[in-house]
């Protein structure tokens, strides 16, 4: 299992578990994160956006062109910002920290 901290934008933490393989969307989607995937993890949106700290981020695979041109499209674009839906968990992430943006739309809950 993968253990993955998210961390919302009023400061609540939330940890959980996922299988290594789960992309980060899928998982903050069931921890309850308000990160709409409008695109369903197709990367034709920036609805997914978030943070990652500052070690995490160099760990992760970097960002492919196409993400970048997504994530210019993204509210309060940060150094560190990625697509959640363009990161899959494996277990060199275990222990990752997901920051949410403070701007975010999530369309799930009306």
């Amino acid at each position: 299992m993968v253990n993955v901290n998210f961390v919302t934008a009023d400061g609540k933490e939330v940890s959980v578990n996922a299988e290594p393989g789960t992309r980060l969307l899928e998982v903050a989607q069931g921890a309850g994160m308000p990160l709409e995937g409008t695109c369903e993890g197709q990367m034709a949106c920036s609805t997914c956006h978030v943070y990652l700290s500052d070690d995490w981020f160099a760990r992760v695979e970097p960002a492919s062109m196409d993400e970048e041109d997504m994530l210019d499209l993204a509210a309060g674009v940060a150094r560190t910002s990625r697509l959640a839906c363009q990161i899959e968990l494996t277990e060199a992430l275990d222990g990752l920290e997901v920051r949410i943006p403070g701007v975010s739309r999530d369309m799930q809950i009306g």
